[in-house]
């Protein structure tokens, strides 16, 4: 890597308390990443096709009420709509 390629990520500081001619050179700083919902990265997971998988509702509670096919298809997970996948991925900026 030469000079020039080095000196393209950085930008060069002069460290307080030293004479004028003592510089360093220091990483030039990137904008701040975003934040990820920390909901949203415990409820949902992004399958290879860029598909949000997520657990199904309604298995908390009143079971005794449900009949053992509703409990039945209750099971595992489903994939979220595509309205619903566009509003959620917001909330996850880096996982696509």
């Amino acid at each position: 890597m030469g000079a020039r390629a080095r000196e393209a990520n950085h930008k060069k500081v002069r460290i307080k308390g030293r004479p004028p001619k003592a510089w360093i050179l220091k990483e030039k700083s990137k904008m701040p990443k975003m934040k990820t919902k920390s909901g949203a990265k415990k409820r949902f997971r992004v399958t290879g096709t860029g598909k949000l998988k997520v657990a199904q509702a309604g298995k908390r509670h009143g079971m005794i009420k449900r009949s053992p096919k509703q409990i039945r298809n209750l099971r595992g997970t489903k994939t979220l709509s595509k309205s619903d996948t566009r509003i959620v991925k917001s909330y996850m900026p880096y996982a696509r």
